[in-house]
């Protein structure tokens, strides 16, 4: 997988809009990134996974009523291959991931917590790793195939307008993800802060 890839195929995306020919091809692959690219922006993540570990510099946040821990808010991460943490320069193994059962729910870690002792600067916390998304989770796909398929029907809806006015069907397409795709990716949209 790459990093912030296309969350469905062209070929999946034909089939539901039930195309047969490649006329539109352009069109449909265009429409699939777009939407890939709205998932990403309307979840405030996206759903690749870099190719190699890479170097992320991280800072902690003391946080209430976890006996004085540091909690420190990390991009996603659903794999401990080549995983390399130091504080500080030295290395370390944190308390625990957070949540607690991501890899059982099919989810990445988002923070770590350190013990209350330790002693960090800001940005002090080195973290290598293969950041992303393992696998883009079905319902992301899904999703993604819904969004693509109303950005490439955009081009008959002249003006953001769909439907006929004079049959009472007239809607105005929003400058937001479709609200269905809202609904589905709801459980996959990054919360800000550390809670």
């Amino acid at each position: 997988m790459t990093w912030a890839p296309d969350y469905a195929t062209s070929a999946a995306l034909k089939t539901y809009l039930r195309i047969e020919d490649a006329v539109d091809d352009a069109q449909v692959a265009s429409a699939l990134t777009a939407a890939s690219r709205a998932v990403d922006n309307h979840c405030r993540r996206q759903f690749g996974q870099v190719a190699t570990p890479e170097l992320r510099l991280y800072s902690a946040v003391r946080m209430r009523g976890h006996g004085g821990s540091l909690a420190v808010p990390i991009d996603d991460l659903m794999t401990a291959t080549g995983l390399v943490i130091t504080v500080a320069g030295v290395p370390f193994v944190p308390d625990s991931y957070w949540p607690l059962n991501a890899a059982q729910d099919g989810e990445p870690w988002t923070r770590l917590y350190l013990p209350s002792g330790t002693d960090c600067g800001a940005g002090a916390i080195s973290i290598t790793g293969k950041w992303g998304w393992t696998t883009v989770p079905p319902t992301v796909g899904t999703a993604t195939i819904l969004q693509a398929a109303r950005v490439f029907k955009r081009q008959d809806a002249p003006f953001g307008v769909a439907g006929s006015p004079e049959l009472g069907s007239e809607l105005r397409l929003l400058a937001k993800v479709d609200p269905d795709v809202a609904v589905m990716l709801r459980k996959y949209v990054r919360r800000a802060g550390v809670a």
